[in-house]
């Protein structure tokens, strides 16, 4: 990472920069704009203006002309406090909350790097790492994107959010507990818990896990009421509950219960789909994850049990996201990265596209409506005015080729400058 460079002197609001784009995505019109400025006072953005108007007097100039200008990218699903998937099951216990958490520092700026600015972390083993995480950005003493954490799972006991596939007589630490919930009392308990200790949100796991050894995709764990009782504790808190659904029977019944996300949807069917639609539900799945399992998992000797379950899945998912496309669900970009190595977050773009997305929506999709699911679209997703200026650049046209942001050359977060190109 470099040093972000020597600005002017500071204003009353901060010092001034303006930026010069060749290109410049506007998200919120859907249209690539052609030589823009964009002016920032401190951390915000001040104002987007034609390439005519020039820079303002006493501005530092930073020339991106040879590149697009993007607003920061944003994953909806990712979990940067831990190592990365490995075929060990017992691989969670090897390590402290100490070691995960500056596991999570290495994640936080590697992510940061790769150009996402914001991210929705959906859940750790080790119940609220991932809050002392976000504070840790939050304050500066962590380069990493912005986070909204979830504290821990919210999962039956043997569930998909459990550490399973290690011996019975082993006992896991209070920690890796914390969310374990068998009746909608103890929902209900859980979720007060997991807010009051610091999170943004609630993550409920309504279903089997493909990566969670003994349990089945296809198969609700949460009850209705449920499921209701995690949504109805959660709205006391003014917050929101994200469902970890692969099963149509649960899919459907976490919007039901008044879901604001369902993640993965692998197996969802038309009327899920159309219940989607009509409750407004944002759909946040992971089209590329399937490739990387079956790909790398296969090398390094994964449970054969978890390779199955991906392969069951793949295509399922895929299905379901083209229908969900077509049918208007509101999608937003996530990617279940920690699966996979922290910094490839983008190779799902091209995917997105391949499965019935323009190249506009899915850029949209890890943007603009990545930040209305999160209820950030008043700070993050566009470059608009009043905005954090959190900006990524690539070379040439983005939007000809997608694959290009896994090669992101200029990062800002909040005006300051935390990648630039050599």
């Amino acid at each position: 990472m470099q040093a972000a460079p020597a600005g002017p002197a500071a204003g009353p609001r901060g010092p001034l920069t303006a930026i010069h784009a060749g290109r410049l995505v506007d998200v919120e019109r859907g249209e690539v704009l052609r030589d823009r400025w964009v002016v920032i006072r401190g951390e915000r953005i001040e104002a987007v203006l034609a390439g005519a108007a020039g820079p303002p007097a006493g501005a530092k100039v930073i020339d991106l002309a040879g590149y697009t200008v993007l607003p920061g990218l944003i994953d909806c699903h990712t979990h940067l406090v831990g190592d990365i998937q490995s075929p060990n099951d017992a691989a969670p216990l090897l390590h402290s909350e100490a070691q995960e958490a500056f596991s999570g520092v290495r994640n936080a700026r590697a992510t940061l790097l790769a150009g996402f600015t914001t991210v929705r972390d959906v859940g750790t083993y080790r119940a609220f790492v991932d809050v002392a995480l976000r504070d840790a950005i939050a304050e500066g003493t962590v380069v990493g994107p912005r986070m909204q954490v979830a504290g821990a799972y919210v999962t039956v006991s043997s569930g998909g959010g459990e550490v399973t596939g290690i011996a019975h007589d082993v006992v896991l630490p209070p920690g890796m507990r914390a969310g374990v919930a068998n009746s909608p009392a103890e929902v209900r308990q859980r979720v007060r818990e997991i807010l009051n200790g610091g999170a943004d949100f609630i993550k409920v796991i309504a279903t089997g896990a493909v990566l969670t050894a003994g349990t089945k995709p296809g198969v609700m764990e949460f009850s209705d009421e449920e499921l209701r009782a995690a949504v109805e504790e959660a709205a006391k808190y003014g917050t929101f509950v994200a469902a970890h659904a692969h099963g149509a029977a649960g899919i459907k019944a976490a919007v039901r219960a008044g879901v604001r996300s369902i993640e993965h949807g692998s197996l969802m069917d038309d009327e899920g789909v159309a219940l989607m639609k009509q409750r407004g539900t944002w759909l946040v799945a992971d089209i590329w994850n399937g490739d990387y399992i079956a790909g790398e998992g296969r090398k390094q000797g994964w449970p054969e049990e978890v390779l199955r379950k991906n392969d069951e899945t793949t295509e399922t998912q895929r299905a379901a996201f083209r229908k969900a496309v077509a049918a208007g669900v509101r999608i937003a970009y996530g990617t279940d990265s920690g699966v996979y190595p922290h910094g490839w977050n983008a190779a799902q773009l091209p995917f997105m596209v391949r499965h019935g997305m323009t190249p506009m929506q899915a850029l949209q999709s890890a943007t603009l409506r990545a930040a209305e699911l999160m209820g950030w679209q008043d700070r993050v997703g566009s470059l608009a005015p009043g905005k954090y200026a959190d900006l990524i650049a690539v070379h040439g046209d983005a939007l000809a080729d997608l694959a290009s942001l896994r090669r992101v050359d200029f990062v800002m977060k909040g005006g300051a400058v935390v990648k630039a190109p050599l």
